[in-house]
């Protein structure tokens, strides 16, 4: 069996995984990444809307700073996120912006002479000032009190990571695409590298590396209704977790984008809103405001899409073949800002829904789009209980996003923890004198070897695609936007049940070479025991913060859940450990009222204080 060895491997080769790989490359030293797809097909591509960075260029961000972005992280996160961490954040994203600028990024720039704004709504102008003609400019997201989030129309993603592949092909990164990574190797101890599958001829590899980064993205194929490409369904977070020593953070956070397509699921950006877009009932009435003085449709995502549940529940909802919505207008925007800043969300409209925005709204509703939980590290990205193994990106739990994430800070925080993490797994090579150990990656490998021929001579065994829509379907019904005990419940029994079934995967064909039954048959157990650490802590969790809405527990508890779940899974126990550790390692913004968002808060002092009831 081929055993390869690097200094760096990334088991990802999205914006997260090649930044991280790029510092490491410009110190001299070795990298891989592995990558299920081409690199440029990486899930990041597809980010529309931008990345958020306190540069105060133009005229509705004047003002802004770090200070005023670090408070509207941590109000968006409802209290959850680290303040170290946010604030390293906030510090270094505007250096980065400039620095992916220097790469060639093409940005869009403050243009001379005034510029046409919306905002809820209604069209205004505003005059540039000259001496920032030409810099990055911005436009307006939720959750935020100054426009920062830097865009290039609305395929921020995809320009980004094409600048970012192109940077690491000049450094020489290596890219493996087509390769799935199926275990770890370490001792317990420390993690030493990667067994991973070649998708194209089914062979094994082992890869042995002083220093390992998760940078798969997201899990969101976990549920049934998601803006996520088909590539993210937790592979990274499911093979740490399968160490049995690697916690996994806050997995019962998980946010709905307010605006996916109906009944395609594609995200359309939170700039439709940003740049002026609203949001309508089956009337035609603009809904927002209503329940949202303040923000209207640009309040935090999760508190956008339990507005549109509740206005839906209340029987405002667009009837349709593929279940109530409602509708996203953009058309006062005018054709050349849809076909120019927002092209992209043009071109889903007409050639996936056959809806053109400049004349006809869109039909929205609240659909997964990403997992504030994942691999849970420290600052440094170093990832808990393995040496040598770190993470970055939607895989990881950093922890940036708390329990809601604002957008565009996800995107940035590809490239800003990309930078910062890159930098410390530089110090580690450098200083590092461990020791790689070939015996242990040819035991693991003989344990994956051992796994697919299992599944591969098992006769009359269960068919995985209808274990994995039994799964979503659970998922969606009963661990979604609002949740209550009994549907949690009920959900955790029957993903156990699923559990029991899914050891017995068998597969309809040979399994040979170019497989993918047999590449879900491996990959589905981890995407089960990751559903059941998303709905066992959220059935843990006695209360209500950010995206997790529990209707049998409304109030936001500070008193006894300010605090991060940790999840831990061992092979004897049915059920995954979960233990607690404090939100934040520092606190500059003590637990407050968001400003927006209704509820109640339990504080630490006993004493429940209004959260803007409705």
């Amino acid at each position: 069996m081929e055993t390869i060895y690097t200094d760096l491997l990334s088991i990802g080769a999205g914006l997260a995984g090649e930044r991280v790989a790029i510092e490491a490359a410009q110190a001299g030293f070795t990298t891989i990444c592995l990558s299920l797809v081409p690199p440029r097909r990486s899930h990041s591509s597809a980010a529309q809307g931008g990345m958020q960075a306190a540069l105060g260029n133009c005229a509705m961000g004047e003002g802004d700073c770090p200070d005023i972005h670090f408070t509207d992280t941590v109000k968006g996160s409802d209290w959850g996120c680290d303040q170290e961490v946010a604030r390293m954040f906030v510090e270094h994203a505007p250096v980065v912006m400039r620095e992916l600028a220097h790469w060639g990024v093409p940005w869009n720039r403050v243009v001379p002479g005034p510029s046409t704004y919306f905002k809820g709504g209604e069209q205004f102008e505003k005059v540039e000032p000259e001496a920032r003609q030409g810099l990055i400019t911005a436009r307006s997201f939720g959750g935020t009190a100054k426009w920062r989030t830097c865009y290039t129309s609305d395929g921020t993603g995809h320009a980004v990571l094409y600048t970012m592949d192109n940077r690491a092909v000049q450094l020489g990164v290596e890219v493996h695409d087509r390769t799935e990574a199926l275990a770890l190797i370490h001792d317990g101890e420390r993690c030493m590298g990667a067994v991973v599958r070649c998708l194209r001829t089914g062979t094994l590899r082992i890869y042995l590396a002083r220093a390992t980064l998760v940078a798969s993205g997201g899990y969101g194929r976990i549920y049934k209704h998601s803006t996520n490409a088909v590539i993210c369904e937790g592979g990274g977070q499911a093979l740490t977790l399968d160490t049995g020593v690697v916690p996994l953070g806050n997995m019962e956070a998980i946010q709905f984008h307010p605006t996916g397509t109906v009944p395609t699921d594609i995200l359309v950006t939170e700039g439709c809103r940003g740049d002026g877009g609203t949001l309508l009932d089956v009337n035609g009435h603009r809904f927002m405001p209503d329940y949202e003085p303040e923000k209207a449709e640009l309040a935090s995502r999760d508190v956008v899409s339990r507005r549109m549940i509740e206005h839906i529940r209340r029987g405002y909802g667009v009837p349709s073949s593929y279940g109530d919505h409602l509708w996203l207008d953009i058309r006062h925007l005018g054709e050349t800002h849809i076909t120019t800043k927002l092209r992209e969300v043009y071109d889903i409209c007409r050639h996936f829904l056959g809806v053109n925005p400049v004349h006809a709204c869109i039909p929205v509703r609240p659909t997964q789009h990403y997992s504030m939980g994942g691999i849970r590290t420290d600052k440094t990205g170093h990832a808990y209980g393995l040496k040598g193994l770190f993470a970055a990106g939607e895989a990881a739990c950093w922890d940036l996003h708390g329990f809601n994430r604002l957008g565009g800070n996800s995107l940035a925080e590809t490239v800003v923890a990309g930078s910062l993490i890159g930098s410390e797994i530089t110090r580690f090579l450098q200083g590092d004198r461990g020791h790689l150990v070939p015996q242990l990656g040819q035991e693991c490998a003989k344990q994956v070897q051992q796994r697919i021929r299992t599944v591969q001579t098992r006769t009359n065994g269960e068919n995985v695609f209808q274990l994995r829509n039994a799964m979503q379907n659970v998922l969606m019904e009963k661990v979604g936007i609002f949740r209550e005990e009994p549907e949690l419940q009920a959900a955790l029994d029957r993903l156990l049940e699923l559990s029991e079934r899914a050891a017995q995967i068998g597969l309809r064909n040979h399994g040979a070479g170019a497989c993918p039954e047999l590449a879900l048959a491996l990959r589905f157990p981890g995407m089960l025991r990751l559903a059941v650490c998303t709905t066992y802590g959220a059935l843990q969790r006695k209360e209500s913060r950010g995206a997790h809405a529990r209707e049998d527990y409304p109030a936001r508890n500070d008193r006894e859940w300010w605090n991060r779940t940790l999840a831990t899974w061992t092979e004897e126990h049915e059920l995954p450990s979960l233990e607690y550790e404090p939100a934040t390692s520092a606190v500059e913004i003590p637990p407050g009222d968001r400003g927006y968002g209704g509820g109640e808060i339990i504080s630490g002092d006993d004493v429940c204080t209004p959260r803007d009831p409705v």
